[in-house]
């Protein structure tokens, strides 16, 4: 299950990055098989290569495990910025919209 998710997670950042599989493993100081085999489920970083990962993605640990699309952290951001009464609004509206 969290090796799934871990591989599916590398893959499309390092595909969003446009990054080979092969410059990353070498990039990180492994073998030039290491990312391919993790993305294949056949290893699993220890925490000091994940902090490597993260890092060489120029991301933090908790990013990479935050799937949601980035949009939603410019909502956040833009909901900040309203008064209380707005929020109150933006709330109510999507609770409409969830449960329809």
């Amino acid at each position: 299950m969290y090796e799934d998710f871990f591989a599916e997670r590398l893959s499309a950042l390092r595909i969003a990055k446009n990054i080979s599989a092969r410059e990353m493993s070498l990039a990180i100081g492994q073998n030039e098989s290491y990312i391919n085999r993790i993305e294949n489920r056949k290893a699993f970083p220890s925490m000091q290569v994940f902090f490597y990962i993260c890092e060489y993605l120029n991301i933090s640990p908790g990013d990479f495990f935050n799937a949601e699309p980035e949009s939603a952290d410019g909502i956040t951001a833009d909901i900040k910025k309203l008064t209380a009464r707005q929020t109150e609004i933006v709330s109510l509206l999507i609770k409409e919209l969830i449960n329809k």
